[in-house]
């Protein structure tokens, strides 16, 4: 594929992922992918067969995009409580950032999607139960870290983890259907009093 097509194939993923972020996968049709890149269904076809194939392209795009933005700056920290913190404090500006691009409240596109989806489809609940397993274990292992230390007492790690998560997960929901950013703002920093 040339740079021409490689260009469009990245601008359907980019219009994809925004439509499926805002309006859901079942919400948004070829038809608005279309309307998005300016494609006609030729030119669509052309880089992928289903939507499901797009859908599967924005998601690892919007897991490239969301590491990137979350976990910048946290490998760097030796203090695995500070990890943590440093992990909210990007995810809450993340959703600074999408609120002032858009004017939308989108909470957690993956958490928005395994809502949506998770009953429908099983090759879409598999992927995302894979990433929201390995955030976990993520959190879990930064826990049994800083208990390794001596930077904090003995802890279930694994239910730890999994309030941790539950927290954010349900305070950027919040976010949402409040439509109110500064809930993030508010309620996204006192995850970090949970492991703590």
């Amino acid at each position: 594929m040339g740079p021409k097509g490689l260009q469009t194939r990245s601008n359907i993923v980019k219009q994809s992922l925004q439509l499926f972020s805002v309006k859901g996968y079942y919400n948004t049709s070829v038809s608005d992918i279309l309307a998005a890149t300016g494609l006609t269904k030729g030119g669509l076809y052309g880089h992928f067969a289903r939507k499901e194939e797009i859908w599967h392209a924005a998601y690892l795009e919007g897991i490239r995009i969301w590491k990137s933005i979350v976990f910048k700056g946290i490998r760097n920290r030796t203090d695995p409580l500070k990890r943590l913190e440093k992990f909210i404090e990007m995810a809450i500006e993340m959703q600074n950032n999408i609120h002032q691009q858009t004017g939308h409240i989108l909470g957690c596109p993956f958490g928005n999607l395994a809502t949506e989806l998770a009953t429908q489809d099983e090759t879409i609940r598999v992927r995302l139960d894979h990433l929201f397993n390995r955030l976990q274990k993520l959190i879990r292992d930064t826990l049994q870290e800083a208990i390794d230390r001596g930077d904090r007492e003995s802890l279930d790690v694994d239910a730890t983890a999994n309030a941790f998560l539950a927290y954010f997960e349900v305070t950027l929901m919040l976010a949402k259907t409040h439509n109110d950013p500064q809930i993030v703002r508010q309620l996204l920093p006192a995850a970090a009093k949970i492991q703590l």
